[in-house]
């Protein structure tokens, strides 16, 4: 009897014992470390290759993250990384610092054509050839003023040559208030040069 009686109370105390320390999930979630994972190469160091950074592909939570007031365009102001004007190459000489590569990294200072009206999240630069070079954000980490356009800028980052698709041409479109009649006419993918960068300071 004496035995069942301590068996008993083993028996209570053990799943006592486990109530109230549970032990870990056989199958622990374990946190992605920082560099293993890339997402759309937002990631990585250089952007991969042709279509990499597709923004379409990009959530509307991504973009929501860098929401809310954003600094009036006036000079000296820096959006994302601080950096300065030192050693920044004019657009001319982009396809010279680019060449054969498909990108490189470089900081370049030239006038905001266009900014996005949605959210701030792109703005272009015009190169030399007469066409623009669309600069985005990393990570969507930050976003410009709306009324950027026309302010000089420098921009520090990776500068690379993709292929837009159609519908993303269609979509930017849409974001600088084009009439439905201008995108309805963007019928073709679109090789461009395109800029992500770390950081943007106005000049003037």
């Amino acid at each position: 009897m004496k035995f069942l009686l301590s068996f008993a109370v083993v028996l209570v105390l053990i799943l006592a014992y486990f109530r109230l320390f549970p032990s870990a999930p056989i199958n622990p979630v374990l946190p992605i470390e920082q560099g293993q994972q890339e997402v759309n190469g937002h990631n990585a160091n250089v952007p991969k290759g042709s279509g990499a950074m597709n923004e379409m592909n990009e959530t509307e939570e991504s973009e929501e993250a860098a929401a809310g007031p954003v600094a009036p365009a006036t000079p000296g102001q820096t959006y994302g990384t601080a950096i300065t004007a030192a050693d920044a190459l004019p657009m001319s000489a982009l396809p010279t610092a680019l060449g054969t590569r498909d990108s490189a990294r470089v900081k370049l200072v030239g006038k905001a054509s266009a900014v996005c009206q949605a959210k701030g999240c792109w703005m272009t630069l015009p190169t030399a050839d007469g066409k623009e070079m669309r600069v985005r954000f990393r990570d969507y980490a930050f976003f410009v003023p709306k009324d950027l356009s026309g302010h000089e800028v420098v921009v520090s980052g990776w500068a690379y040559r993709s292929t837009v698709p159609k519908a993303e041409l269609q979509h930017y479109a849409k974001d600088a208030g084009k009439s439905a009649q201008e995108i309805a006419a963007i019928s073709q993918d679109e090789q461009q040069l395109t800029f992500l960068a770390d950081g943007v300071r106005v000049v003037n």
